[in-house]
């Protein structure tokens, strides 16, 4: 397999989205820029794409991947949202901040059973872009080896994954270049289970 490898420019924008989801059809795996670090990406529907990436990372299965959406609404069709969670998610999305929630009936059916879920809507507008034209949410986790640091930039994901996938797109050092904060809302009291980029001390009156 050959690793296509992209970058974003205004002149290359449209071209770069359209690659991306045309990949993404074809139950491609793909490296892509988020604000906090890159992650490596399929369809919420490619099980097989999913179980390549563990392979690829060399990821224990018992650590869930994250979905990630442009929008509420379409993860309302995986996950629950908890009542009074609308001024977390309103102040944080789009964000660096990771819920755990739980899961619908068909969240249950795309996670082996499973009863909750990370979600997220990352703040970086390439890949928001690419979420809207693909309309289909994405599973994701960081783009690295387990154990190694996680890619902050196109050029360490190469180094990790290069001719193993179907497209890496450069957009630069990601912003924040550290992992999402990550808050368990399954059940109350709400508990911080990852301390990322996003301060926790923001983050105490809503939990």
């Amino acid at each position: 397999m050959k690793t296509i490898f992209i970058s974003t420019s205004k002149k290359q924008h449209e071209q770069v989205i359209e690659i991306t989801s045309e990949i993404l059809k074809n139950k491609g795996i793909v490296v892509l820029p988020t604000d906090t670090v890159y992650g490596i990406m399929t369809s919420v529907f490619n099980f097989e794409g999913q179980k390549q990436i563990y392979k690829l990372k060399n990821r224990e299965i018992k650590k869930p991947l994250i979905l990630m959406s442009n929008s509420i609404k379409t993860l309302k069709r995986f996950v629950t949202f908890p009542k009074g969670i609308e001024k977390i998610i309103m102040d944080f999305w789009p964000g660096q901040l990771t819920l755990i929630l739980p899961t619908t009936e068909l969240g249950k059916l795309l996670t082996g059973g499973k009863n909750n879920l990370g979600v997220r809507i990352p703040n970086c507008k390439i890949l928001l872009d690419i979420m809207a034209k693909y309309d289909i949410p994405l599973m994701t986790t960081s783009a690295n080896i387990s154990g190694k640091e996680s890619a902050k930039t196109a050029k360490v994901a190469k180094e990790y994954f290069n001719n193993k996938i179907d497209l890496i797109v450069d957009d630069g050092k990601c912003k924040f270049s550290f992992e999402s904060t990550v808050i368990d809302m399954v059940k109350f009291p709400y508990v911080v289970i990852r301390k990322g980029c996003l301060d926790c001390k923001k983050l105490l009156e809503y939990i």
